[in-house]
């Protein structure tokens, strides 16, 4: 285990870590959660010894090893993907040359009787045993499996690392931690580069790994499936809950809600103390009982309620101005970069007041579309229109990162204002958590969520009617993302989102479209039922590379009509308002079943209440959750319907 005792971090003025204790058990897997800048990384930092507390003391096994994948890791140039990510094995490396030396020197040997040689022998015997339980003879096959499950393509790998980005190479640097089978893994937001795919397939690994796992993630979804404990860090305390993510924010609630009715009834009982010593002190007879009182009090062990850090940026949209029904229209794009093709003849269209997330594995093209829909990267091939009146708004994936760092918060929203609204900006700066000095920090010291925060804000000084947001979530903390979504829940404009953050995009979207092998792939639903319908659930699958082109998929792609022949422009239109009539036709249906699945829920969590059978509303409320079940059942077949309904219309149109 790791014992970290009475560790005490001060950073200025500022206590980040107030003499806080915490003990890593084997096979523990612990979320490590808090707002950004409360000291999730400092403390991860200090347990792998890259920098030294004020004060306290980190105790670990001699002989146990420890990986460490912060977000600033950087590899060596000059190899290969492969050749890397072997230098995992630099210790079973090692041994295999000393089991060659002794094979050598043993043939050499002829003193069989010798204790030299037994010695020798046992050397041997105990060498080729501890290389077979470090996965020599398998360390090529288990490299190429772990480089494939996080997204790497059989191509890829006997390329240069130098030629892949610093996302790439992060997965290359978590490649070997895992291939290593570290004692202790500790992971700073692993998913912040990967994929939905590659991050199911290291769910699933985490999930049977032998060691123990601490995680810093923003990913809810990530957290639930792979820990079964929550470390929180506030105000530089930590409080410790056995329970995954969605359990401890509950044993959070419940934990507060005790200890304010404690303190609460403590403070009653104090009060009414001191009206007694109040009332003895006046009568010479009862000044033994005041004292007494008195001491009682003094010796009372006086509660406090735990400070609670509510705060968040406040966010939201103006309403957009209205465009015209068709907002991008995309036909026959092509992109290449060189000899790489990323996207084929894909043809889009988005209609006003329509949501849709972009996903799929990294380098399919998801960004590339994007920027061509904003025009910050022309196409190869084919064209692009934007409809009437569009007015966009763009947060690139790097937007954060490409903030001017020698200017100001303040600085940086004026550098973008309209006239009209420099007077409010520092009001509009306040909501986003930049308040009094705060605005006036360079954003050189300032930290990625928030930067985040400002590239948002400043965003919002325009009137928009589309808004493009390409991995947007990747610096927010848990709660600054639940105010986005919140946010863009009410947006009233259109949305594309590029996302690989499942909890972020539940409900968010009407429509998902995939992007596979430079072509986009559509499915009528949020990414729950994406990932359904891809069967991505069952992390072998991913894991094995699962074959695409087995999955029953409507390509968005348009082939050649047979007879060649151009629709008429009513005839055009005619098409797209029967298109739209089977698309709502199916949103319609799925917000039932989403309504009819939150009254299901609600019953549910009513009568696992114990009193509940008591009641006098019991059958009332079982009757009417029987037909809430009854009601999923009949508004799933007409969902299905409508469904096939539409694939049949999309076949037959394409």
């Amino acid at each position: 285990m790791i014992t970290v005792s009475n560790i005490w971090v001060k950073y200025g003025d500022r206590v980040l870590l107030d003499s806080i204790n915490v003990v890593i058990d084997q096979r523990d897997r612990i979320g490590l959660v808090g707002k950004n800048g409360a000291g999730k990384s400092t403390l991860l930092k200090i347990i792998a010894e890259e920098i030294s507390p004020d004060s306290g003391t980190i105790a670990r096994p001699s002989k146990s090893t420890l990986g460490f994948l912060h977000q600033e890791m950087s590899l060596p140039k000059g190899k290969t993907v492969i050749q890397e990510t072997l230098t995992a094995f630099e210790k079973v490396l090692a041994l295999e040359k000393r089991i060659e030396d002794i094979n050598v020197e043993l043939g050499e040997r002829t003193d069989y009787e010798s204790q030299a040689y037994s010695d020798l022998i046992e050397e041997l015997s105990e060498a080729n045993e501890r290389f077979n339980h470090l996965g020599g003879h398998t360390m090529q096959a288990d490299s190429e499996r772990v480089l494939t499950g996080l997204g790497f393509k059989s191509k890829d790998m006997d390329r240069l690392t130098d030629e892949f980005s610093g996302g790439w190479q992060m997965r290359i640097a978590l490649a070997k931690i895992l291939l290593k089978k570290p004692d202790f893994v500790l992971l700073d937001e692993p998913t912040n580069h990967l994929d939905i795919e590659s991050i199911i397939w290291l769910e699933g690994f985490l999930k049977t790994y032998e060691g123990s796992v601490v995680v810093i993630s923003h990913d809810k979804t990530f957290l639930n499936h792979v820990t079964n404990r929550t470390v929180e860090i506030e105000f530089g305390k930590v409080y410790d809950y056995k329970a995954n993510y969605s359990k401890y924010l509950l044993m959070r609630l419940e934990r507060r809600e005790q200890q304010l009715n404690a303190f609460k009834n403590q403070q009653k009982q104090i009060e009414q103390t001191e009206k007694l010593i109040d009332k003895f002190r006046a009568k010479a007879s009862k000044a033994k009982m005041a004292q007494s009182l008195i001491k009682q009090l003094d010796r009372m062990d006086r509660l406090e309620v735990d400070s609670v850090d509510g705060s968040a940026m406040k966010l939201y949209f103006p309403p957009a101005p209205r465009s015209g029904e068709v907002v991008v229209d995309v036909k026959n794009i092509e992109k290449s970069y060189g000899n790489l093709s990323v996207l084929d003849k894909v043809n889009f269209q988005l209609i006003r007041g329509e949501r849709i997330a972009f996903v799929g594995k990294n380098g399919e093209g998801k960004s590339t579309l994007s920027k061509i829909i904003v025009e910050a990267e022309p196409a190869t091939n084919g064209i692009m229109k934007l409809g009437h009146n569009v007015k966009i708004g763009y947060y690139a994936q790097n937007q954060a990162d490409e903030l001017d760092g020698k200017l100001t918060a303040l600085e940086t929203m004026e550098q973008k204002c309209p006239d009209e609204l420099r007077t409010k900006l520092r009001g509009i700066l306040g909501a986003f958590m930049f308040s009094g000095e705060d605005a006036e920090k360079k954003v050189s010291v300032l930290s990625g969520g928030e930067r985040a925060r400002l590239a948002i804000a400043r965003m919002l000084l325009h009137p928009i009617n589309l808004l493009i947001l390409d991995e947007p979530t990747n610096h927010l903390d848990i709660i600054s993302k639940e105010v986005l979504k919140k946010a863009l829940l009410k947006y009233d404009g259109s949305m594309i989102v590029v996302s690989h953050d499942r909890d972020f995009l539940v409900d968010l979207t009407h429509r998902t479209i995939e992007f596979r092998d430079q072509k986009l792939h559509e499915y009528l639903g949020d990414i729950n039922f994406f990932l359904n319908r891809r069967e991505l659930d069952n992390f072998r699958e991913v894991s094995l590379g699962g074959k695409a082109a087995d999955l029953k998929v409507k390509p968005t792609q348009k082939t050649a009509n047979p007879v060649n022949k151009e629709l008429s422009k009513e005839e055009r239109k005619a098409k797209e308002k029967e298109k739209k009539l089977l698309q709502r036709a199916v949103l319609s249906f799925e917000k039932k079943i989403s309504q009819e699945e939150k009254k299901i829920a609600d019953f549910e969590k009513l009568m696992a209440e114990p009193e509940f059978f008591n009641g006098a509303e019991a059958t009332q409320t079982l009757s009417a959750y029987n037909q809430a079940k009854a009601n999923v059942d009949i508004y799933m077949g007409e969902w299905e319907a409508a469904q096939e309904k539409y694939e049949t219309w999309q076949a037959a149109n394409s």
